[in-house]
């Protein structure tokens, strides 16, 4: 079970002019569909009187994956299209791009469009850069002290990570495992007693 995909490093924000019309490409991670349609939404409030705030966005990964993209109002297909194409073509998921068009008064033609939309939502993501992630498992578990070693040990050898402890008369944890060793980790981890 493939548990790395490539997102986005940080939100970012590119601009350029092609024959007098603004475009302004907006990208960041969005982990699930609400956080990309609360992003949009934030991004059209704040351009109300732009032309146009076409968009995309890829979410998760496999069978899970869901894409999903808007000319807002540019001819069919010369706008989300081509926004999706450069998020499909970085192999990037996990983000949302919009691209806000402020019209220069020079009609772009088909053509155009689609290469403006497409290198404005490229140009934004490259500025951005790219980042391999791991999906990550979260599960709680109880050991006692002396057993406690033992499972930091096996947790780290497995790229796991403690993301939360309580200590007590025993320790309780919560711990993040990447998907694909999660089966494995909790094998070893009830070897151990845990």
């Amino acid at each position: 079970m493939e548990d790395r995909y490539n997102t986005v490093a940080r939100e970012m924000i590119a601009k350029c002019k092609i024959r007098r019309s603004l475009f302004i490409g907006h990208v960041r991670e969005t982990s699930t569909e609400k956080k990309a349609r609360d992003y949009i939404a934030q991004i059209k409030e704040e351009h109300k009187q732009a032309t146009h705030n076409c968009y995309a966005y890829r979410i998760g990964l496999g069978k899970d994956e869901l894409s999903y993209f808007d000319d807002d109002g540019e001819p069919g297909g010369t706008a989300g299209k081509p926004i999706l194409g450069a998020i499909l073509s970085r192999d990037l998921t996990n983000v949302t791009v919009i691209v806000t068009r402020y019209f220069g008064g020079r009609k772009l033609g088909i053509r155009g469009l689609i290469e403006a939309y497409g290198a404005a939502a490229g140009d934004a993501m490259d500025h951005a850069g790219i980042v391999e992630k791991r999906i990550r498992e979260i599960m709680d578990l109880t050991c006692t002290y002396p057993q406690l070693d033992q499972v930091q040990h096996l947790i780290h050898q497995y790229q796991g990570k403690i993301i939360g402890a309580n200590y007590t008369d025993k320790v309780e944890l919560t711990i993040a495992v990447p998907r694909s060793r999660l089966a494995r980790v909790r094998r070893l981890l009830a070897e151990i007693g845990v």
